[in-house]
């Protein structure tokens, strides 16, 4: 899988496992910042655009109020009204999820998109999508149920699920109630539902022989003092992402971004 971010002088390919960045006016300055915050790969613009992949099917946009009724496309139109969200590229409003997704394809090549039920033939896929992703109505996530509606986001989990082309190790459903968790946590509510045996994130690989500073937290970490940010001062939505975080001790305090390890300051290579 493949994601194209296009900026006004730039282009980023979001690659399995890397980041290629391309720049289309090589004179001009660089106007964004690629960071790993979590699980996350994020591209944070000077504009006030942020872009957020998890590294596998997910991908988020945030804009500020700047862009309210400025902005087009499949994330809607961001003017406060819903009935028009589903513009089409004419610019006409259609009723059809289909023909509206259709309209914004970016090159003729791609295919149109077939809304079909994913679980009709599938019965037995079907069911077992059903039993797990029950998690997201269980009593797992029952302190973000009054906040967060659950349904929709259980009923794109079994769709997502029997679209799945493995009905074992699922990125789909893993994905899927993250999707839910996540907007949990934007709405107040963490929610630590990620166990050895459902969905398991192994922060130990981050970690260097005999040391032990990278951990898993499920709504992010406060905000760490790096090499970049020397003052630990970010106030940002995007650090409460869940994932990997690294916990420097007293006598490495800075996290440098470049290396993926805590440093003095001295040390830092990242400025």
């Amino acid at each position: 899988m493949q994601y194209i971010c296009s900026l006004q002088s730039s282009e980023i390919r979001l690659l399995e496992g890397r980041i290629q960045e391309i720049a289309t006016d090589p004179g001009a300055e660089k106007n964004y910042k690629v960071d790993l915050r979590g699980g996350y790969i994020v591209i944070e613009t000077t504009q006030g655009m942020s872009f957020m992949w998890d590294q596998k099917t997910t991908v988020v946009v945030h804009v500020t109020p700047y862009f309210q009724g400025k902005v087009c496309g499949l994330c809607g139109d961001f003017d406060g009204r819903s009935r028009n969200d589903f513009t089409t590229r004419g610019q006409s409003v259609e009723m059809s999820i289909q023909e509206f997704g259709n309209s914004w394809k970016i090159t003729s090549t791609c295919s149109n998109i077939n809304m079909t039920d994913l679980c009709a033939d599938q019965p037995f896929k079907s069911a077992l999508g059903q039993k797990h992703c029950s998690i997201i109505k269980s009593s797992v996530f029952e302190a973000c149920h009054s906040k967060v509606n659950p349904i929709p986001y259980y009923e794109s989990c079994v769709s997502d699920f029997c679209g799945c082309d493995s009905v074992g190790d699922c990125e789909c459903f893993c994905t899927s109630v993250a999707a839910y968790a996540r907007s949990c946590s934007t709405a107040g509510v963490c929610i630590n539902w990620r166990t050895p045996a459902i969905c398991p994130v192994f922060c130990d690989y981050y970690n260097p022989p005999d040391k032990h500073e990278w951990f898993y937290k499920p709504c992010g970490a406060p905000c760490l003092k790096t090499c970049r940010n020397p003052q630990g001062k970010c106030g940002n939505i995007l650090y409460s992402l869940e994932g990997c975080y690294p916990e420097c001790n007293p006598d490495k305090p800075y996290f440098d971004e470049e290396r993926r390890e805590c440093v003095s300051l001295p040390d830092c290579t990242s400025w």
